[in-house]
């Protein structure tokens, strides 16, 4: 009976330290050891996966691979797991530690190691594939189709665009030179004020782009299609190009041209570009006529030539300028942007489409005046401005057209107007006073329509040497 008693006493102490030895770290270390150990009696292949080629191209199969290893759910029990904050509050995300770690993965009751290491060099990451040689053979070929179709089902199901921004290349030298973000930007061909006509016909371009691979490859020509939006700030040129990325669904490599040290670093970041993407280069004209940090004429050809030799397939390239015809023709050439597409100011259509989608108003009594104004075209005024005031003025339409009215008079800056508590707003024009004289407004009113002439006399002069139209240029050079 006393034995018993003394066993019933001891057993759940004897779990108890049992427990406590598996949990400590010195339990982890003498597994670990052992696994080691027991590997030595073992003949193992080793297969190198870097993240570039010797073209200092990004390996595909490296990404594949990376993201095969972080939907493994072993990967919580690599000991080299990290954690992040997920998009909505509280969630936690397990991902993999890209300075170093190793994972365990099965196939056809093979054991498999994945080794991550990261080097200070300028070679980029590198994943190492560890496989018994006796299971090479027999599970090799298949194993890398299943991580295939494991990735491609994953990229299926789940599309997360990413825009990326480039980073001087003194910051990390070679590697990282790109920072990713969620895309999450709304932006769609029917939310922007652009000619219905022209949208659709980028839309045909686009779907017709898709499905051209076979036909890029017979003709000899890099499967990639590049577009010029030029028209005044506001016009939605960034806007469009957002659409166009929704639209593909693809991602955006977003360059900042004054992050850029020559012809090298800009083809470099070309090369790290991945498949399916929209490289976009926003205010072109600003560097090339040294308003920015000067890129001269010869590096802007280099770097958009480089789009073509470099980049590889499946691209999409953008530019965007305020305005085209300063610009020497060479930079503009088909071949180097094959799609022209003027972005103009906002006019009474676009001020209609805008009433409908900001205030909810498809008709109302001060529509007139407002057409009037546009047809005497005193003022450009942009439809990111037009937008602001009825975002502005949301709760009262009337009050909304109101102020847009002022604006077209002439009577207030566009970008400084009231939201009916009273606050002044600016959306980025210089201030000025909100009411003027009419003295003052005439010589406005002058001095904007001797401006207009000269720029007319000036687009006549170039109409005579140029082959392309002013307002839109879609002009398909190839498929």
């Amino acid at each position: 009976m006393i034995t018993i008693l003394l066993w019933l006493l001891i057993t759940p102490i004897l779990f108890s330290l049992i427990k406590i030895i598996i949990n400590t770290s010195i339990f982890f270390i003498i597994k670990n050891f052992l696994i080691h150990l027991l590997d030595q009696f073992h003949v193992y292949s080793l297969y190198k996966i870097p993240q570039y080629n010797h073209h200092l191209q990004e390996n595909i199969l490296y990404r594949k691979i990376f993201s095969y290893i972080k939907s493994l759910p072993s990967l919580e029990d690599s000991g080299f797991a990290a954690l992040f904050s997920g998009d909505k509050q509280g969630d936690i995300i397990v991902s993999l530690d890209t300075n170093y770690g190793y994972v365990l993965d099965s196939f056809l009751q093979a054991k498999i190691i994945w080794i991550i290491k990261k080097y200070d060099n300028n070679n980029g990451n590198e994943i190492i594939l560890k496989i018994r040689a006796k299971d090479k053979k027999r599970i090799l070929v298949s194993y890398m189709q299943h991580i295939y179709k494991v990735v491609d089902d994953i990229e299926h199901k789940k599309k997360d665009l990413r825009v990326f921004l480039n980073r001087s290349s003194s910051d990390d030298g070679f590697n990282q030179r790109w920072r990713s973000f969620p895309f999450v930007h709304p932006s769609s061909f029917d939310s922007i004020v652009l000619d219905n006509d022209v949208k659709s016909k980028v839309k045909n371009d686009l779907e017709l782009f898709l499905k051209s691979k076979q036909y890029y490859n017979k003709i000899g020509r890099v499967w990639r299609r590049s577009y010029l939006f030029y028209g005044g700030p506001g016009t939605g040129k960034s806007s469009f190009a957002a659409a166009m990325a929704n639209f593909l669904s693809y991602d955006i490599y977003d360059i900042d041209l004054s992050k850029a040290y020559d012809v090298s670093d800009l083809k470099i970041l070309l090369l790290q570009t991945t498949r399916k993407s929209l490289i976009l280069v926003e205010n072109l004209d600003l560097y090339l006529m040294g308003k920015e940090n000067s890129v001269s004429l010869s590096t802007i050809l280099n770097f958009m030539d480089g789009v073509v030799s470099s980049c590889g397939d499946e691209r999409v390239m953008v530019f965007t300028m305020n305005c085209k015809y300063p610009i020497d023709p060479l930079v503009l050439r088909p071949g180097r942007v094959d799609v022209h597409i003027h972005f103009p100011f906002c006019d009474f259509n676009g001020f209609k489409a805008l009433a409908l989608s900001h205030l909810g108003v498809k008709e109302h009594k001060l529509f007139g005046q407002v057409e009037d104004l546009f047809q005497q075209n005193l003022s450009r005024v942009s439809p990111a401005e037009v937008g602001e005031i009825m975002i502005s003025n949301r709760l009262s339409p009337n009050r909304a057209i109101k102020a847009i009215i002022k604006v077209l008079q002439g009577e207030v800056d566009g970008s400084k107007y009231s939201n009916g508590s009273g606050q002044e707003l600016n959306v980025g024009r210089d201030p000025s006073p909100e009411k003027l004289d009419r003295s003052e407004i005439k010589i406005r009113r002058e001095g904007l329509n001797a401006i207009r002439e000269i720029q007319k006399m000036y687009g006549r002069l170039r109409l005579k040497n140029s082959r392309r139209e002013e307002s839109l240029d879609l002009s398909v050079n190839g498929a």
